[in-house]
């Protein structure tokens, strides 16, 4: 019966862990949050700067897309949407001293967009880095992982 009781805990913690969890696959993990591309971008953006990082660049794709698309006929992809840059110096350097190699997963980028068709839905995402190279590596890789994930945690919840 205690199984059983364990067995139930654990289906509603993943339960309330993934109310915001909309994918977590092998390419990216995105969450999800109801409110404005405003208030979400802020709290992501305290999340980053209070562990001291510096955001050292936002790109701007959904005006981006919005202006091209007007040349290229296409059609609105977002209501808004933007990638915030950064890094860690002490996770990076880790990161590429268990392997030079693990450069291309600097900086770390987390993407806030809303879709057309969900409004009232804001998406926090970031690319999952790959596990790869010795298991040293993909330790500090996890580590990048679990660094994003934790940032929008707090952001999203």
């Amino acid at each position: 019966m205690t199984k059983f009781f364990r067995a139930i805990a654990a289906i509603m913690v993943l339960a309330v862990l993934s109310h915001s969890a909309l994918a977590d696959g092998t390419h990216m993990t995105m969450f999800t949050k109801k409110g404005s591309f405003a208030e979400v971008k802020e709290a992501v953006e305290m999340a980053i700067t209070g562990r001291g990082f510096v955001i050292n660049n936002v790109s701007h794709i959904g005006e981006m897309l919005e202006r091209t698309g007007k040349d290229l006929g296409g059609k609105q992809v977002f209501i808004k949407a933007e990638a915030l840059e950064f890094c860690s110096a002490s996770v990076s350097r880790h990161m590429m001293e268990t392997d030079p190699d693990n450069i291309v997963f600097c900086p770390y980028i987390i993407a806030i967009y809303v879709l057309p068709s969900k409004p009232d839905e804001v998406r926090v995402a970031y690319r999952n880095a790959q596990m790869v190279g010795s298991p040293a590596s993909q330790k500090s890789l996890k580590a990048v992982n679990d660094l994003l994930s934790s940032i929008i945690r707090e952001a999203v919840e």
